[in-house]
């Protein structure tokens, strides 16, 4: 098959000196670099307050590459494309500057006008940033032009409607690129593809023979550095709003009629909009939080929410969320989607489990045995796979079973090449293939969902600390499974087997 060849582009990176930058989106673009996804015309202006020359922020570059590879062929080559300008995004002047920068590297790399302004910077600033693009004519191009904004979009419905009508003075939906970085991790994207692509799942991928969903995104990190954000997102708004029910969307979406863009985004649209809301009183019934106290994670001992730095001592945050979701349609009637995501847990982990339904009859019951029910289990980090729990006979004479696994997993030979989320999603954005970023709808329909559940929370004072750092969790969210006769899976018992 011939490759696709990439198009001509210059990157404007709006906080080109910050964390993401640095950890995520240079040594992103340089495995593209390398791997022959990138053109050669390309270059890219990293803009930031402090006052760098060219080669003080390539040399920055080469450091982050460095630091996320040891080694790296074709480096300084790699790094001559990139240039810096001091920059103040509220100053009219210096989009100005760099525009006459911008126009000159056009002309030096024949870019043919092509312009991607990626905003890795702060969220108040995705407004400014869009009106000045427009207004000192960066965006007065004969190429493509094309935004791409981080999380969050948005601190809820009412704040994202007001940014969503700012952005788009001056860029069209189809011209903005919302990035989830999940929807770049491979096995998010596989959910479609076991899906779709698998005869012996689609059938069964129905309230007839899927007992619950489970999906679980577990942190043992705190909030770090992220603590004067953190303080107004809470879990609900930083995990949940977007990773989470992206996943969920995925997963409880109709087949689409094909694999573009916009029926895809269609199909996840429509599952968002059969999602049950969740307000008033059935909060509590459907919904759990949670806080992390003091407690030992790896063996350290470490401080509780309250005791982090920035945060305020008598914090109502939410470090923790679990959740039933329940979806009103034909196809999920009955089906409980748990979700639980947290900090301070005690492990890392990404896992969708899907739990099929006993079967009518267990001819291999026996007091002391209970045959265990079949699971699709997609592990998506730390670790990348699928596992299908099985049950099959044990060795020896008598008719007894044992649970059997069958196991892929893209960390052996298979992944080697995997690409990082960061690189798949700017390869996606280069070529103009909005599919793993998140549509408009999505976003509303979404913060629609959360803003009814938020709403409840912010009234009510939650008595924290209420589950220890290096457990899985408050009390309160194993009841919400029992009660329907379930219980979490334990994820760090459920590991891929890696060949």
């Amino acid at each position: 098959m011939q490759a696709i060849e990439t198009p001509k582009s210059l990157i404007m990176l709006f906080g080109a000196t910050g964390d993401l930058a640095k950890r995520k989106l240079f040594p992103s673009l340089y495995n593209l670099y390398r791997k022959g996804k990138l053109s050669e015309n390309f270059a890219i202006i990293g803009t930031a307050r402090r006052d760098w020359s060219h080669e003080v922020f390539r040399d920055h570059v080469k450091d982050s590459v460095l630091t996320a590879r040891k080694t790296a062929e074709k480096i300084d080559e790699f790094i001559s494309h990139f240039y810096y300008q001091a920059h103040d995004v509220t100053d009219s002047e210096s989009y100005i500057q760099l525009k006459k920068l911008a126009d000159d590297l056009d002309q030096q790399y024949q870019l043919e006008g092509n312009r991607i302004f990626y905003l890795a910077m702060a969220p108040e600033y995705f407004g400014t940033i869009s009106d000045h693009l427009k207004d000192d004519g960066l965006t007065n191009t004969n190429g493509f032009k094309r935004l791409v904004i981080e999380k969050p979009f948005g601190h809820d419905l009412e704040s994202a409607k007001a940014l969503n009508k700012q952005i788009r003075k001056s860029f069209s939906e189809s011209e903005i690129y919302r990035i989830d970085h999940y929807l770049g991790k491979a096995m998010v994207q596989n959910i479609e593809v076991i899906r779709f692509a698998n005869a012996i799942f689609e059938p069964l991928w129905n309230n007839r023979y899927i007992s619950n969903i489970q999906i679980t995104s577990s942190e043992m990190l705190g909030v770090e550095e992220r603590a004067r954000y953190y303080e107004n997102s809470g879990a609900l708004r930083d995990m949940v709003q977007n990773h989470m029910l992206q996943m969920v969307a995925l997963l409880a979406m109709e087949p689409p009629i094909n694999l573009t863009t916009n029926e895809i985004r269609s199909e996840k649209v429509r599952a968002l909009r059969s999602l049950r809301a969740i307000e008033g009183e059935d909060v509590q019934k459907y919904f759990v939080r949670g806080q992390y106290g003091a407690g030992n994670i790896q063996g350290e001992k470490v401080v509780g929410y309250r005791d982090e730095v920035n945060v305020d001592p008598q914090s109502n945050t939410e470090t923790y969320v679990a959740g039933k979701l329940m979806f009103d349609n034909f196809r999920w009637a009955g089906v409980p989607f748990y979700i639980r995501t947290g900090k301070r847990m005690a492990t890392k982990s990404t896992k969708i489990v899907v739990q099929f339904k006993d079967i009518p009859m267990n001819l291999y019951y026996n007091k002391d045995q209970q045959l265990n029910p079949n699971l699709l289990v997609i592990h998506i980090q730390p670790e990348e796979g699928i596992t299908l729990h099985l049950n099959a006979k044990k060795a020896g004479q008598n008719m007894e079973t044992t649970p059997v696994q069958l196991s892929f997993a893209s960390s052996s030979m298979e992944g080697i090449n995997t690409p990082e989320a960061y690189e798949k999603l700017i390869y996606d954005c280069l070529h103009g293939d909005a599919t793993n970023f998140t549509h408009w709808d999505e976003v509303a329909l979404s913060w629609n969902f959360v803003d009814k559940i938020s709403n409840v929370w912010e009234e009510k004072k939650m008595e924290f600390p209420n589950y220890e750092a290096g457990t899985m969790g408050p009390k309160a969210a194993d009841e919400l499974l029992e009660k329907d006769g379930f219980f979490w899976w334990p994820v760090e018992n459920l590991e891929v087997d890696v060949c």
